[in-house]
């Protein structure tokens, strides 16, 4: 029999009791740190896969759009017009479509990266660390964008992403279908770890979070979320950002976008992403807005590149470079797209196949974090994004 080293059993064991913690059915954390600036809340939706933009927001009002596009520029359905733009909204997207209307969402499209060479690994490193080139930053753009402040961050997640990395405080959650720890082990554990700091603080973070959670029940868990598991987390985000002392930022992800083959089947991929996407943010906007955190709320949603434009030979789309963004919340200006539209035609394609990007994503991102977080400049230009300054402002929020 191998000998046990004992300080791996024990690192083994509470990372078992603190998967137990974060199961319990209430969403709420204790999180240091208060203030004016903390009331405000920083939602990113990571789309990886590379999300077909065309067909979350169609260019229906673009001469060329059904030429090229061919049978992709069929939906099964009418697409949600938004009224005085040439463009519209997926007929899976009804929810976004309210919003819209409401003035809480901008569409922006023809939206990318510098990053053009179409690897996903590749791309959302870049999208994540907010360089210009892969692997050129280790560290998360809005991980450096929290640090000065001390402002916490949570990750929906199993582990905390590379767009969160770096020298801030970050937690996680995620679903768990590990049964809840005894108390004789937490107190076998807390016997345990006694003499061992980092792991008695860290255990005494989980007993705290178990406490917590089953101080409130049930009390604030979705009663029968619909949309899949995008929408649990969703929820959950919603409750943890909603709380006096919650988080300032959290990050939520959704994969499956790489849709290379039968694309436009209305049961298909594409088709059920859009609606988990549709029916999380709805639930991320109802709990915001049942704590009153909806108001001071602005959430992005992007992806690491668009598709091509033309259909593939398996009805679907292949890897491209412009994509479609969503800035949402009760703090955005909406009722809006921004789009520097440069066309569909084959000639006015980026290397013939894709959607140019007319606005650059960090753009959008770092005019976010100055209007929203009220980062200086300087901090953006050199720290968050570095090489960036000389990118437009684009005024997305309320005045």
């Amino acid at each position: 029999m191998n000998p046990v080293d004992p300080n791996a059993l024990r690192r083994r064991l509470l990372a078992g009791a603190l998967a137990a913690a974060a199961l319990a059915p209430a969403a709420t954390l204790s999180f240091a740190g208060s203030g004016a600036k903390d009331e405000r809340r920083f939602v990113l939706v990571i789309l990886r896969g590379g999300l077909d933009g065309l067909s979350a927001v169609p260019a229906i009002g673009d001469p060329d759009f059904a030429a090229a596009r061919g049978p992709l520029a069929q939906f099964g359905a009418a697409p949600l017009a938004l009224p005085d733009t040439p463009f519209a909204l997926h007929p899976q997207l009804a929810q976004l479509h309210a919003m819209y209307g409401r003035g809480e969402l901008t569409v922006l499209h023809a939206v990318g990266l510098p990053y053009r060479d179409r690897s996903h690994f590749d791309a959302q490193q870049v999208l994540e660390s907010g360089g210009t080139r892969p692997y050129e930053l280790s560290t998360g753009w809005l991980g450096r964008a929290l640090a000065p402040s001390n402002a916490k961050a949570l990750a929906l997640n199993t582990a905390v992403p590379l767009v969160l990395r770096g020298p801030g405080i970050v937690d996680t959650w995620a679903p768990s279908a590990l049964p809840d720890p005894g108390a004789d082990l937490v107190a076998r554990l807390g016997r345990m770890y006694a003499n061992d700091p980092p792991l008695a603080t860290a255990l005494e973070r989980a007993r705290s979070l178990h406490a917590e959670n089953a101080m409130a029940g049930d009390a604030m868990a979705p009663s029968g979320p619909r949309g899949g598991n995008f929408t649990v987390l969703a929820t959950r985000a919603a409750a943890f950002l909603g709380a006096p002392d919650g988080p300032q930022a959290a990050v939520l992800e959704l994969g499956g976008w790489d849709t290379h083959a039968n694309q436009a089947n209305p049961t298909g991929a594409l088709t059920g992403n859009l609606r988990q996407l549709d029916a999380g943010l709805a639930a991320l906007r109802d709990g915001l807005v049942s704590t009153g955190a909806w108001k001071r709320t602005v959430i992005v949603v992007a992806t690491e590149f668009g598709r091509e434009v033309a259909v593939n030979g398996t009805l679907g789309t292949d890897h491209g470079t412009g994509a479609a963004a969503f800035v949402l919340g009760g703090a955005v200006n909406g009722g809006r797209v921004h789009a520097e539209w440069p066309g569909l035609a084959k000639r006015d394609r980026n290397d013939g196949r894709d959607l140019k990007i007319t606005t650059d994503l960090r753009a959008v991102l770092r005019s976010v974090l100055a209007d929203h977080l009220q980062l200086a400049s300087r901090a953006l230009d050199n720290d968050v994004f570095p090489g960036s300054g000389a990118l437009k402002h684009v005024a997305l929020l309320k005045a």
